[in-house]
């Protein structure tokens, strides 16, 4: 990933209810949602709306799909790790115990929804 689509991205979401979408659509994967939804959801007007996903699009972040009279939106899971692995490629400088604990902390935000509640049921 190069700086200016870095950029953009950040751009895109240093806007709030942009990223509110975003962490929504991130939520809701894979599925998606419809327009309609995530404007209902975020309180926005459909038209206002429409301007923060088109946003969101030519940064990269999500991605919309016409499915016979909606239009779904989905995030790019590929575009949050690229921009991810840009934030922090350089992080180590060679020693990879510095980033180990950014690494873990990621991990957990991503156990299956089965082993999550397998878990929590153990505990």
């Amino acid at each position: 990933m190069e700086s200016e689509r870095a950029i953009l991205a950040f751009a895109a979401l240093a806007q709030p209810t942009r990223l509110d979408v975003f962490r929504l659509l991130i939520a809701r994967e894979p599925e998606g949602l419809p327009a309609g939804d995530i404007a209902r959801h975020m309180t926005v007007p459909q038209n206002t709306m429409s301007t923060h996903l088109a946003i969101l699009t030519r940064a990269g972040l999500i991605e919309a799909e016409r499915q016979s009279r909606s239009i779904i939106y989905r995030a790019k899971l590929d575009a949050v790790r690229e921009l991810a692995f840009y934030l922090v490629k350089d992080c180590c400088g060679g020693r990879p115990e510095i980033c180990a604990p950014l690494i873990a902390d990621l991990s957990p935000c991503c156990t299956p929804k089965n082993e999550a509640t397998q878990e929590a049921v153990h505990e």
